[in-house]
C-alpha cells in the first residue's frame, strides 16, 4: 500500500514509539473500519509480532457478525489477539447504593474496555491506541476516559470518509468498510442515527468550521454548537 497520508502516519507513528522507548501496542478490535485500519497501520509501522489486539464484547449487546469480523481480521493480520466478554466487570457497577442512568450504561462500557487495555499495557510494557478519528475528536463524540483514553491516535487527523477511503486503498475487507457505524452502546444504536445527520455532510461542515466561516443552516449550527459544547473532551482539565 502507498499512500502519502498513511506514510507519513507510519513515519510519526514509527517516531512516537521510538521517542517513547516502547516496541510494542495493543488496540481494541470492534469489528469496525476504524480499528480495523489502525491495526493495520499497527502492523505496517511495528511488526505483526509487536501488536496485540483485545476483542471486548457486551455478550448480549455486541453483535456476533462484529465479533467474528474483528477475529477474522486480527488472523489475516497475524497479529496476537484476545476475546474477553465485559459483563462481569459491568456486573459490578450492579452493586453501586444508586441507580445508573442509561448514560451511565453506556459510558462505563467504554471506560471498563480502556481499563482493560491499560492493564494489557502496564503488563506488557506496550502503549495503547486510539482508535478515533478526527471527525469524532472534532465533535467530541467519544467516552471521556473510555475510548478516548489512549497513548496516541494514528487516525486522529482523518475524517470518517477519510478513514472510508484509505480503509479501501489498505485492502481491508468491504463488509467492515460498508459496515453501518456504532459503538454498539445500546440496542439499536447508530453513529448516524445518534447524531442526526450523515457523516459525509458532518466532514464539510467540519472542514467549514475549520475554515473559520461562519454557520448558516440548521445542521451548520447544530454542528459548530456541538463542536464548542464539548470541547473540554479534548483538553487538559483545567486548575482553577
Amino acid at each position: 500500500m502507498t499512500n502519502l497520508k498513511v506514510d507519513l502516519i507510519i513515519s510519526n507513528l514509527k517516531s512516537f514509539f521510538q521517542k517513547a522507548d516502547k516496541k510494542k501496542a495493543i488496540l481494541g478490535l470492534s469489528g469496525g473500519v476504524d480499528s480495523a485500519l489502525v491495526a493495520k497501520i499497527a502492523v505496517m509501522t511495528l511488526g505483526k509480532e509487536s501488536v496485540t489486539a483485545l476483542i471486548l464484547p457486551n455478550e448480549g449487546l455486541s453483535s456476533l457478525q462484529n465479533i467474528e469480523d474483528a477475529e477474522n481480521w486480527a488472523k489475516e493480520l497475524g497479529i496476537k489477539y484476545a476475546i474477553i466478554p465485559i459483563n462481569d466487570f459491568l456486573n459490578l457497577y450492579n452493586n453501586l447504593p444508586w441507580e445508573s442512568s442509561d448514560f451511565a450504561k453506556m459510558n462505563i462500557q467504554a471506560r471498563v474496555r480502556a481499563n482493560i487495555l491499560y492493564d494489557y499495557a502496564n503488563s506488557h510494557g506496550a502503549l495503547v491506541l486510539g482508535t478515533g478519528n478526527k471527525t469524532e475528536a472534532m465533535l467530541g463524540y467519544f467516552t471521556k476516559y473510555g475510548d478516548g483514553a489512549c497513548d496516541v491516535r494514528p487516525i486522529g487527523n482523518l475524517f470518517k470518509t477519510d478513514v472510508w477511503r484509505l480503509a479501501k486503498e489498505a485492502g481491508l475487507p468491504e463488509n467492515i468498510i460498508q459496515k453501518t457505524p456504532s459503538a454498539e452502546l445500546a440496542p439499536g444504536q447508530t453513529d448516524e442515527g445518534e447524531l442526526g445527520i450523515k457523516y459525509t455532510e458532518i466532514d464539510e461542515i467540519l472542514k467549514k468550521f475549520e475554515q473559520g466561516k461562519k454557520p448558516e443552516s440548521e445542521n451548520e449550527k447544530k454542528i459548530f454548537e456541538r463542536i464548542e459544547n464539548n470541547r473540554h473532551k479534548g483538553e487538559v482539565p483545567p486548575t482553577i
